[in-house]
């Protein structure tokens, strides 16, 4: 899982009037649970660009004083007209406490089915796991090198070392459909023998 460094300082005081200065000064109010104690703190709004703005998920190290912590991004709130952000919540994590992620979908390989003029439509483009953070990759991989038109991949065909999948095993992750008026090169010469 990919890392990225954040730093903040303590909020002295917590409440609606101290959040309200605190954004005033282009700094973001933030919640850190699931240590020992929550930790209130602030961090400037333009740390959140390299967080927010990706389909990544990422290992945050945050560093508060002298102290620093391992955590993950859980919930961030949006002012509703400008799409600056208002609060987030941070969840501490621990090396052997498994923690819950939504890990991006890549494909690798290439579909036969797409080849022969099949459509690939991924569904889920996140999926949502459970495991130690150290053997939590920085994505699902899934090949589809055997798929052939008609064909896809749902939950309950993958599986993955380490990791508990924490979706529904009939959801299709992706398929390949067959496009609009494309007729497959295999069924052609049966109807013309025919």
């Amino acid at each position: 899982m990919k890392t990225v460094s954040l730093s903040g300082s303590l909020r002295e005081n917590v409440g609606k009037k101290d959040a309200k200065m605190q954004r005033y000064a282009a700094k973001v109010p933030c919640v850190l649970y699931g240590g020992k104690e929550q930790v209130h703190f602030s961090t400037d709004a333009v740390n959140f660009k390299a967080i927010l703005f990706t389909p990544e998920t990422f290992l945050i190290k945050i560093t508060i004083g002298d102290k620093s912590y391992d955590a993950i991004l859980k919930d961030v709130q949006y002012h509703p007209v400008e799409d600056n952000v208002l609060h987030a919540d941070f969840y501490q994590v621990e090396a052997d406490k498994p923690v819950v992620v939504s890990l991006p979908v890549k494909v690798a390989g290439t579909s036969p089915g797409v080849i022969r003029g099949g459509k690939l439509k991924v569904k889920l483009s996140r999926l949502k796991v459970k495991g130690l953070i150290a053997k939590i990759p920085e994505f699902i991989e899934i090949n589809i090198s055997k798929l052939n038109v008609g064909q896809g991949v749902k939950v309950k065909d993958l599986s993955f070392e380490n990791l508990t999948i924490l979706e529904l095993p009939n959801n299709v992750v992706l398929d390949v459909k067959v496009a609009r008026g494309i007729t497959l090169a295999d069924e052609e010469p049966a109807e013309e023998n025919a």
